[in-house]
């Protein structure tokens, strides 16, 4: 079943929206752009988080140049509401490839924010050739056993705890750890996540949670991963320097761990690259995804 979704955007309004069956989840998927190259985009793992608000300044510009698939990661939006925490990265992964086997893409670009740049990258890992290039941007999973957990993400993971969520709750994390400068978030955007947050199901499993086994945390360093120095897969790094939720060093890091990637940094950005520099994160990626881009090659 498919439906148009209202937008200022020509490309979000054009959009089909869909529950497509994977195993035993339903994803929720909005796809727009065409027959062109295929690109999936994979959301953070905050509070209230889903694809196409992730992506709200970006899919109407991608759109222009591929087909832009744009899923709600399980946990999140309006897909099935479980993951397994004892390997989510995995888990993820796996629920993302039986997403292109349901859709019939044999390969295709990810772009991955945060939780959804480390689901990515393990994507990548186990099943390199079903992708085509990486976009990570401040991605999960780099380094989180070389030091204690950023405020940002003691804040994340700490939503659903002590006192449950709230909009206060809400706001201080996006405005204080996502974006640079918190007065750019209208209160609209709070007051949408904040509703999304409160979904039953989510409160009562939170999709993002703190593993309480050793293995587990161990298991989503994927700096940790010894095929990723030789994942051969094109990958464009993006990372705010002003990140307060995966450290920016982690950019530094990856780049010398992975054989074909490029890094680019920007200052007075947060973890919200997509959102604070959307312009220039749409030139980046457009250019860096184009079939005649110059930069990384197998």
């Amino acid at each position: 079943m498919s439906s148009t979704i209202p937008s200022e955007g020509a490309a979000l309004t054009a959009a089909a929206q869909s529950s497509v069956r994977v195993d035993t989840a339903e994803i929720f998927v909005t796809d727009t752009g065409g027959d062109r190259p295929a690109v999936v985009m994979l959301h953070g793992g905050g509070p209230g988080a889903n694809g196409v608000s992730n992506y709200s300044r970006n899919i109407d510009a991608l759109a222009q140049r591929f087909r832009v698939i744009i899923p709600d990661m399980p946990g999140y939006g309006r897909s099935t509401k479980h993951v397994d925490h004892t390997d989510p990265f995995g888990f993820l992964a796996e629920a993302i490839h039986g997403l292109l086997d349901a859709l019939d893409l044999r390969t295709a670009h990810l772009v991955g924010n945060s939780y959804g740049g480390a689901a990515a990258l393990r994507l990548a890992l186990d099943h390199p050739s079903r992708v085509g290039k990486l976009v990570l941007m401040g991605p999960g999973g780099i380094g989180t056993t070389r030091g204690l957990p950023t405020k940002g993400l003691k804040s994340l993971l700490a939503y659903y705890g002590a006192g449950g969520p709230s909009k206060d709750k809400l706001a201080h994390f996006i405005r204080t750890y996502l974006v640079y400068d918190g007065t750019t978030v209208p209160d609209e955007l709070i007051d949408l996540r904040y509703q999304a947050s409160l979904d039953p199901e989510v409160v009562a499993d939170p999709p993002l949670r703190r593993p309480s086994n050793p293995r587990t945390l161990w298991r989503m360093d994927l700096t940790r991963d010894r095929r990723l120095r030789q994942l051969r897969t094109p990958t464009l790094i993006l990372w705010g320097r002003d990140d307060k939720v995966n450290r920016p060093s982690g950019g530094p890091l990856l780049l010398n761990l992975m054989p074909n990637a490029e890094l680019v940094m920007t200052s007075h950005t947060g973890h919200w690259m997509q959102w604070e520099k959307a312009e220039l994160f749409n030139d980046l990626v457009s250019e860096f995804l184009s079939a005649t881009s110059t930069w990384a090659h197998r």
